[in-house]
């Protein structure tokens, strides 16, 4: 098993859900992250748990929309730490509506951030990890990246795109350059994903899916890239897809 002290991660979207769990438990298992979002203050927050329970933290305020960001941030973390071993490709939005609602800007906003977010953040990282000649990247796609639901329409497009992106990069650079590649497929999970819903109906339908089964938390998301990034170095744990006992759909 690959010993992640000393690791450098950087966690995109990690001011809430499992972006805030994942660096959390990349840091409980030695890591030093680089935790990157726009609510600054909500990553001040998540500094100090990670610092109270022994691991080390950096802020970056980052928005995945935006390329330079993006570069001064990943700049950043390897100006403090020196390289950068795992990325976590987390950001992501997801506003429920029917297409015949006509929601554009809520599209457009989910491509910039789910699809070009991916793409942006991947770009700025992954010459570093092609100088160490090593890295883990982690895009979090969904169980929307497989099937199709009514109402998802766009973000099912989105996450179909990074699942695909994904096997696209690994065969492009897992061999040639020693970075692997993991996909990460959630079903239903407790974050404030859904706190982007606009639409009436669909919040509510929401809320009762929460009444009739137990989501899976950050913490159960986060615990599954770990176990991904410790598989030892021959192993790819290409994709993980990991769903609630009760979601058997």
């Amino acid at each position: 098993m690959i010993n992640l002290n000393g690791k450098i991660a950087l966690v995109t979207g990690a001011s809430s859900g499992i972006g805030a769990a994942t660096a959390a438990k990349l840091a409980e298992a030695g890591a030093k992250v680089g935790i990157a979002a726009r609510r600054t203050e909500k990553l001040e927050d998540l500094k100090k748990q990670i610092e109270a329970n022994g691991g080390e933290a950096l802020v970056i305020e980052m928005d995945v929309v935006d390329p330079a960001w993006i570069e001064a941030g990943v700049k950043k973390l390897v100006a403090a730490y020196g390289s950068i071993d795992i990325l976590v490709n987390n950001a992501g939005l997801m506003p429920l509506s029917d297409i015949d609602q006509f929601k554009v800007d809520e599209w457009h906003r989910m491509v910039d951030v789910n699809v070009n977010g991916v793409l942006n953040t991947t770009a700025a990282v992954l010459p570093q990890m092609i100088k160490q000649h090593s890295g883990h990247i982690f895009n979090m796609s969904s169980i929307a990246g497989r099937k199709v639901f009514k109402g998802l329409s766009v973000y099912c497009a989105t996450k179909h795109a990074v699942t695909a992106f994904s096997d696209g990069l690994r065969m492009e650079v897992g061999q040639k350059h020693n970075i692997r590649v993991t996909c990460i497929q959630p079903g239903a999970v407790a974050t404030e994903l859904y706190d982007h819903i606009t639409d009436p109906s669909y919040r509510k339908q929401m809320d009762e899916l929460a009444g009739q089964m137990t989501f899976l938390q950050g913490d159960d998301i986060g615990a599954m890239i770990v176990f991904a990034a410790q598989a030892p170095a021959h192993v790819d744990v290409a994709e993980l897809f990991v769903l609630p006992v009760e979601q058997g759909w």
